[in-house]
């Protein structure tokens, strides 16, 4: 594999799958590049959001676009492995051997999207969390290499207790889908209808064009951002997000990632952006945003002149509700006595720095007083 291979591969994807899927389906340019991220890093992604925020159309219009296998299904609680996996082929099992026909299956797909994945029964669980690990599908003394390339988890809700807690840590990236604000209604109305307009979409990019990318990102340097990677996980550690050696390690795959997408050999501090996207809950987002931030300032002067990811610019708007989540998730780990007062302080001066950038006046105003009643609370003497 050569450079010029490569960066040649990287051009394409931009160009004729992550930008045209931003012109069809308006305001989701930043789950777009995610996904973009996962796919190049070969990492699962995790999409939360409520019902009909196109979370669906995003994988199928990025499916659209790489000419390889796709499996997709919608999970329910009685949902069975065979559906998932295949049955077993019943020609053999006449023979007495147990063999799984996985013809059209996930076994055998280069790309897999399972909505609504927390409805996941541990009927199949075992197995979708080695499939999601280990890209490996085991029945008895059956064990098949699966050729995955991206899987892409969707649901409306976080999971409720540890077995899909195990399932949920298989997805590194987790990103929200909403519906978009009202000011873009208008585009997304007539994008929309465009769509239902147009004729079929062309491949645009072979199967094996990604995993000649998914091979370059073990070949980025990443000495560059050694220093600043090492001060982010331990500054979320200490904020309390569980950022385990073995997340730690693998994470350095989608900064490679962000990397591949610009067109660069070497990361740089500003691919660190992708970890804005490793919360375990969205009232976390904000906080994991506001060090992540913090970094990219702190060491702006270690990235050169390359080009930049289109996410990596540290001065994007805050999600008001979002902070407003933050903070109230940070006063009950005070009163609660999870945090020290000194670490809660910490953490709000970072929020209360991402407050200045709320363009909404009436809102910042609010999260301003609310900030300032848990900076009373802290000098009155709170739970440590």
């Amino acid at each position: 594999m050569t450079e010029v291979d490569w960066l040649s591969t990287a051009r394409q994807l931009r160009a004729d799958c992550l930008d045209p899927i931003k012109q069809v389906l308006v305001g989701k340019d930043e789950i777009i590049e995610v996904l973009g991220v996962g796919l190049v890093a070969g990492e699962n992604v995790f999409l939360l959001g409520p019902p009909g925020t196109a979370k669906s159309a995003l994988v199928h219009e990025l499916a659209c676009r790489l000419n390889g296998q796709s499996f997709d299904y919608l999970l329910t609680r009685f949902t069975e492995p065979s559906e998932l996996f295949g049955p077993f082929d019943l020609r053999k099992l006449r023979d007495g051997d147990l063999v799984t026909n996985t013809e059209g299956m996930l076994p055998e797909a280069d790309f897999v999207f399972l909505d609504e994945i927390m409805n996941a029964n541990s009927a199949v669980l075992n197995s979708l969390l080695l499939a999601l690990n280990e890209k490996v599908f085991r029945r008895g003394r059956e064990s098949l290499s699966i050729p995955m390339l991206l899987t892409i988890g969707a649901s409306n809700r976080l999971p409720e207790d540890s077995a899909l807690t195990a399932l949920y840590d298989r997805f590194l990236l987790r990103v929200l889908c909403e519906n978009v604000s009202e000011d873009l209604l208008g585009e997304v109305l007539d994008a929309g209808w465009r769509r239902e307009q147009r004729e079929a979409i062309p491949t645009m990019l072979d199967v094996e064009a990604v995993r000649l990318l998914q091979n370059a990102v073990t070949q980025i340097d990443l000495t560059r951002i050694r220093r600043a990677y090492l001060a982010l996980v331990g500054r979320l550690r200490e904020a309390g997000l569980p950022i385990s050696d073995r997340r730690a390690v693998r994470l350095q795959r989608a900064i490679a990632a962000s990397a591949v997408i610009c067109g660069r050999t070497e990361a740089q501090v500003s691919d660190l952006w992708i970890l804005r996207y490793i919360w375990e809950s969205p009232a976390q987002k904000e906080t994991i945003c506001a060090h992540v931030d913090d970094i990219l300032n702190e060491h702006q002067e270690e990235s050169d002149s390359g080009a930049v990811h289109p996410l990596s610019d540290p001065q994007k708007g805050p999600d008001p509700e979002q902070l407003q989540a933050a903070l109230e998730t940070l006063d009950q780990e005070l009163q609660n006595g999870d945090k020290s007062a000194l670490a809660v302080a910490d953490t709000l001066a970072l929020l209360a720095s991402r407050i200045e950038w709320v363009p909404n006046e009436e809102a910042r105003e609010q999260l301003r007083n609310q900030v300032t009643a848990m900076r009373d609370s802290l000098q009155q003497g709170s739970p440590q």
